[in-house]
């Protein structure tokens, strides 16, 4: 509730989210909706861009891989119209480049998936000064793992043989990490 409290000092509390995960895009909606913020959602980078031409919003929730493009540029699109703008980038692709790269463009955090609604509000109002907390639920090494294996297989245009080669590993070990779910 805090957050809640929080947000009540913003007198502009328009909210972008631009995530091409139809049901994780609705649950956040309505999550950050029953937070006090007023939602825009959008399913492409195109969408998005188009949104903060009309009317750009005082913050931004962005997936860095979407099916037309980057996120990033949404990111980097706002900042150029609003400068003031507070977005976080979301990802379930994370990696350090990526997440150096979103912060130069202008994100003020970079939050690896699943995050759950409270996690998004506390990285939008949190304040310069103060330090992210540490998650309460981090990844474990098996699903880091596997997140750095899905993203290869990503690159890769889901080319097996090219992904093991990349991974230095035997393609059918390959084939077996990838029939299996992810890790929790």
């Amino acid at each position: 509730m805090g957050a809640i409290a929080e947000l009540t000092n913003h007198p502009d509390r328009t909210l972008l989210i631009v995530e091409d995960d139809k049901p994780f895009l609705e649950r956040l909606s309505r999550a950050m909706e029953t937070r006090g913020f007023t939602v825009t959602s959008c399913e492409s980078v195109a969408e998005g861009i188009s949104q903060i031409g009309k009317s750009a919003p005082a913050f931004a929730v962005v997936d860095l891989r979407l099916g037309d493009g980057n996120g990033l540029d949404v990111v980097s699109a706002l900042k150029r119209k609003r400068p003031e703008a507070r977005a976080i980038v979301l990802t379930g692709y994370g990696n350090i480049a990526t997440a150096v790269t979103a912060v130069k463009m202008g994100a003020v955090d970079y939050l690896a998936k699943p995050a759950d609604a409270d996690d998004v509000v506390a990285a939008l109002l949190a304040t310069t000064s103060e330090k992210s907390e540490l998650p309460s639920n981090p990844m474990s090494a098996d699903r880091v793992r596997w997140e750095h294996i899905q993203r290869i297989y990503e690159m890769c245009n889901r080319n097996v043989s090219e992904t093991a080669r990349r991974l230095n590993m035997h393609r059918r070990t390959l084939q077996r990490i990838l029939a299996k779910r992810a890790p929790k």
